[in-house]
């Protein structure tokens, strides 16, 4: 009795195709199984820096707050005691207001890297492998 290979009427061909279509299966198994570990790994990395940002934003609200006390307590002093003492309150608040800018700025700033929270490499490596697999498909349909 012949086999496959030997009746060549495309039966070994079948059987080949059919482990190819096996394979295809499982590389694209693997290859979306990849893609969601590289999209979480992403998002991950954004949600850090979106919580480092916040972090500052709060950092921002506490020192602009105590700015704000001890521009109050400057203009305190300096209605009811010398200059001295309301003078140095004014430095003060005035010091704690810069750090509370400086500390919203670079709280905007990472907030900002991490927006959009979409998974930016993840979406361009899946469009890569879309035109991938149909530029190989296309040159299978063709031999």
């Amino acid at each position: 009795m012949a086999n496959a290979a030997d009746t060549g009427n495309g039966q070994a061909e079948n059987a080949s195709m059919a482990d190819l279509v096996k394979q295809l299966s499982e590389q694209t198994s693997r290859l979306a199984r990849q893609e969601v570990e590289l999209a979480k790994a992403e998002l991950e990395i954004k949600g850090k820096r979106a919580g480092l940002g916040l972090g500052m934003f709060g950092g921002a609200g506490a020192f602009g707050f105590y700015g704000v006390g001890a521009l109050v307590a400057a203009a305190i002093l300096g209605l009811s005691t010398g200059v001295t003492a309301w003078l140095s309150a004014l430095i003060v608040g005035a010091v704690l207001l810069m750090i509370a800018g400086v500390m919203g700025l670079a709280g905007k700033s990472k907030v900002q890297q991490a927006t959009p929270p979409v998974p930016e490499q993840t979406t361009q490596s899946v469009k890569a492998d879309v035109e991938v697999a149909k530029t190989q498909f296309a040159e299978g349909r063709n031999r």
